[in-house]
Formats: C-alpha cells, sequence, structure tokens
C-alpha cells in the first residue's frame, strides 16, 4: 500500500501526456469519421452516378463492422496485449482510410469502408481501457477526462470539416487526412505506449465469438432500419435475428467459464443501475447530438457546412467541461455529475422544443452550450464510474461491453426519433388540414410558396414536439442518477494499481 500511494504522490500528468495524445489522435480520428461520411452521400450519388439507398451501405457498412467488433476487443486485448490490439487496429483502419480515397465504383468504397470500420471497432474499447489503466486511483477522472475530448468534439466537428472538404475540395479528402495522424499514432504508439501485460485467456469462447458479433451487428442494423418502417423486411430480419443471437450469446456466456463478455458482472446492483442510467443518458445524448442538425437542415434549409458551424459551441463547451468533470469526479464522485449534466440537457432540449422557422443561429448558442457542457460534465465520468465498479482484470471486457451496447443504443436512439418524427408531423398536418377547413380555405387554390411554407411549418412543429419528449427521456436519466453511489476510484473495493511512469518510455 505505501509503495502504491508513493507511486500516485509522484505521479504525474506529464509522464503520461505523449501515449496518451496517442490514443487521443486514433480516437478521434475513428470517432470522425462515424459522422464525416453523411455529408458527402449527395455529392457521391453524382460522383458514381448510383442511388442513394445504394451508398447509405457506405456509412451502414461501417457501422455494422464496427459493432461486429467491439464485442471482440477485450477478449483479444487480454490475449494479446492492448498495445498490439490498438496499434493494429489502429494500421487497419488506416489502411483503410488509403483504400477509401481511390475507389471509383460505389461498391468498392463500401467494402473499404468496412474494413475500415473493422479497425475502427476496437480502438474507442481498448484505447478508453488502456488509459483508464495509466492513471492512478485518485488521477483517473482528470485523465479519462481528457481522453474523452475527442468523443463528443469529433461528431460535432465532423461536418464542419466534411462540409468544408466536399464543398471545397473533395470527398476523397475525408479519407486522407487520416492518413498521417494514423501514421503519427502509430509512430509515436510504438515508442512511447507501455507494454501492457497480456491476461491468462484459458481458452477461446467460440459459441461467443460467433454469437457476439452476430447478435450486436444484427441489433444496430434491424434498428437502424426501423428509421424507415419497423414493419419492412429488413427491419423484422435483423430484429429477429439479433434478439435470437442475443438469447443464444446470454446462454452461452453464462455456462462457459471463459466468456468473451463477462455478462456475470451485471449481477453488481452498482454496475447494473450504472449501465442502465448510461443507456437512458445515451439515447438522450445521441437523440439530441441527431435531432437539432435535422431541423436545421429539413425544417430551415441550412446547408452541410452552415449547420456544422451552427453547432460549433456545442463542440467547444464539451471539450471545455471533459477535463472540469474529470476533476469534479476525483472530488465528489458520479452522481451529482449525471444529474447535473443531464439537467443541463433537459433544459436545451426545453429551448429546443420551441425552435420555429424564424429560428437563428444566435439564437441557439445558449441552448448548444449547454447541451454541450451537459455531455461533457456526465459521458466519461460515467464510463469511468463503471469501470471503477469492475474487478481490475475485468477493465478491457467492460469497455468491450458498454461500447457493443452504446452502438445499439445509437441507433435505437436514431430509429425511434424518427418515427416520433414522423407520426407527430403527420398529426401535425392533419391539424393543420382541419383548421383550414374549419376556416373554409381550400388547399388546391394555394400557392406553391404557401404550401412549402405551410409543409414546413408542420415539420417544425413535429420537430417541437418530438424534443418535448426527448425533455422526460433526460429528465428520467437525471432522476435514475440519484441513485448512482459515490463513484470515486478511491471509494470502490476494486484491486489496487500501482502506476509506474517509468514503463511510457518502455
Amino acid at each position: 500500500m505505501e509503495g502504491s500511494l508513493k507511486s500516485e504522490a509522484d505521479f504525474r500528468l506529464s509522464s503520461i501526456l505523449v501515449p496518451l495524445l496517442a490514443i487521443i489522435a486514433g480516437v478521434f480520428m475513428v470517432v470522425l469519421d462515424s459522422t464525416a461520411m453523411n455529408v458527402a452521400l449527395t455529392t457521391l450519388v453524382h460522383d458514381f452516378n448510383t442511388d442513394l439507398n445504394t451508398l447509405q451501405w457506405v456509412v451502414t457498412g461501417y457501422m455494422l463492422a464496427q459493432a461486429s467488433v467491439i464485442p471482440l476487443s477485450g477478449w483479444l486485448s487480454d490475449r494479446f496485449g492492448a498495445k498490439t490490439v490498438f496499434l493494429t487496429a489502429i494500421i487497419i483502419f488506416t489502411a483503410g482510410s488509403l483504400l477509401c480515397a481511390t475507389p471509383s465504383s460505389a461498391e468498392w468504397l463500401i467494402v473499404f469502408r468496412v474494413l475500415q470500420g473493422l479497425g475502427g471497432g476496437c480502438v474507442l474499447p481498448v484505447g478508453m481501457a488502456y488509459v483508464y489503466k495509466l492513471a492512478p486511483k485518485s488521477k483517473v477522472g482528470i485523465v479519462m477526462g481528457i481522453m474523452g475530448i475527442p468523443v463528443l468534439f469529433a461528431p460535432a466537428i465532423g461536418p464542419v470539416l466534411s462540409g468544408w472538404l466536399v464543398e471545397y475540395h473533395s470527398w476523397r479528402w475525408i479519407f486522407l487526412i487520416n492518413i498521417p495522424i494514423g501514421i503519427i499514432c502509430v509512430l509515436i504508439g510504438l515508442r512511447k505506449l507501455p507494454k501492457s501485460e497480456r491476461s491468462q485467456v484459458a481458452g477461446m469462447d467460440k459459441f461467443g465469438i460467433i454469437l457476439g458479433p452476430l447478435a450486436f451487428a444484427s441489433l444496430s442494423y434491424g434498428v437502424s432500419q426501423g428509421a424507415d418502417s419497423w414493419t419492412s423486411d429488413k427491419t423484422i430480419i435483423g430484429l429477429t435475428v439479433g434478439v435470437t443471437a442475443l438469447i443464444a450469446f446470454i446462454f452461452a456466456e453464462l455456462r462457459t467459464r471463459t466468456p468473451l463478455l463477462e455478462l456475470r458482472i451485471l449481477r453488481s446492483a452498482d454496475f447494473s443501475t450504472g449501465i442502465l442510467v448510461q443507456w437512458i443518458a445515451q439515447f438522450g445524448l445521441y437523440g439530441a447530438l441527431f435531432m437539432l442538425p435535422q431541423f436545421l437542415q429539413q425544417a430551415r434549409g441550412f446547408g452541410a457546412f452552415d449547420t456544422g458551424l451552427t453547432l460549433l459551441p456545442q463542440a467547444i463547451a464539451s471539450g471545455i467541461m471533459m477535463p472540469v468533470a474529470g476533476i469534479l469526479f476525483d472530488k465528489i464522485g458520479v452522481r451529482w455529475l449525471v444529474v447535473g449534466g443531464l439537467s443541463l440537457v433537459s433544459g436545451a432540449l426545453y429551448q429546443y422544443s420551441h425552435v420555429d422557422l424564424a429560428t437563428q443561429s444566435r439564437d441557439l448558442i445558449v441552448p448548444l452550450i449547454m447541451c454541450g457542457a451537459g455531455m461533457g460534465l456526465m459521458v466519461m465520468p460515467m464510463n469511468t464510474h463503471l469501470l471503477n465498479k469492475a474487478p481490475g482484470p475485468l477493465v478491457n471486457r467492460v469497455t468491450s461491453l458498454t461500447n457493443s451496447m452504446q452502438q445499439v443504443i445509437n441507433s435505437l436512439a436514431v430509429s425511434t426519433l424518427v418515427t416520433i418524427l414522423t407520426s407527430r408531423t403527420a398529426a401535425r398536418g392533419i391539424e393543420m388540414q382541419e383548421a383550414a377547413a374549419a376556416a373554409g380555405t381550400d388547399p388546391a387554390n394555394a400557392s406553391p410558396e404557401a404550401l412549402k411554407l405551410a409543409a414546413q411549418t408542420v415539420l417544425a412543429k413535429g420537430f417541437d414536439d418530438t424534443f418535448h419528449i426527448m425533455i422526460f427521456v433526460a429528465l428520467t436519466g437525471a432522476v435514475l442518477g440519484l441513485l448512482l453511489r459515490r463513484g470515486r476510484r478511491g471509494d470502490d473495493k476494486g484491486e489496487n494499481r500501482e502506476v509506474h511512469p517509468e514503463i511510457m518510455h518502455g
């Protein structure tokens, strides 16, 4: 114990800054590419002379590849070492990025995006577990907070950067900019990332390795297709395969002595409560990130670049609050950070629920800052809290479990909110038609401009209703956050970890 305390006392953030930057750079480019391609799809339709349904697989294929490999990342880290897995994933992602910049057909771009996603899927969970292990227990909050900056900043800056590249240069630069980042990340990682110890893996979970990726990829696909129709063949097949594989996966994991994902940890009330709060919070946060850009582009007519610029205050606020939240986590634990963060998000959603066709970018600055600050305040503390509640040897497996489910929750948030938006917009349209009929107005005699304005008004009211519903989701997460126990590392019974800065140079 005395040696551990001495190590903590001697610890300086500067001792891990270089390897931390290597991990941050890798995570940033992977998360960035998760959103950047959405802006370029319209341009790709013309460049490849194909349809949007085909090109959607550029986004869907990347997502499914990530979802399939995330469950494997913890086992791979235990088996081969986190350093080897992380750098290999970065190399695969960088090679995939280079290939994605070269194709002249949509089919090859989809293939290369799948390769890119297979590499990228391991980067975030392995990087998160890696960073967690670099810090002493009393400083884990601030270190994880710094690591969390790219997790929220990259999705916000992605549309700005990709919109600028597509509009003024070429969509191929969305991938080419990854190459120098990936090379630098690998070179620094080889020299400065510590040599992580391999865990003794008794054997391979053959059923888990098959069922886990199948379950999470199928569920992600099924719920993402629900955005178009919850009764379509694609949705039903995806959900049926996903649920069936998930049930079989759970039975297999609980019966094997060497599970791919350690589901027994869910028996811990603290951990299970934290997971539930994280799911609800993730639904609200990702929904907010998704819905406001859709309002700006669909109802207000903003371009992708202007939308990205409008959202910039949110990214800046989240980036500033991440390290602040890390410091607070080390002092007060997770509970009030989650409650305060989701309360800020709820306040932002309340203001979003009053947007209309006269809303300007400047009108959204305050709620965007509130939303970004709320996200920054709670996202990484929540992840760190879950890692604190896990036994030390299971940290790699916990990041695999949480990231696998987050993929599904993100897809579920988008599909559910699109369904609600569609339903509320249709209801608002009926209300407007009934009001027009009561006033003796015949829509057939209206000018095209008036009909367009009416359609945009209906859509804006549909967004307002959807934002109102999201307020209650965020508030539910805030209330459940009160159940979280004080989550500082020093208060938990996890195994003590000594910090040896000298291994940074091993």
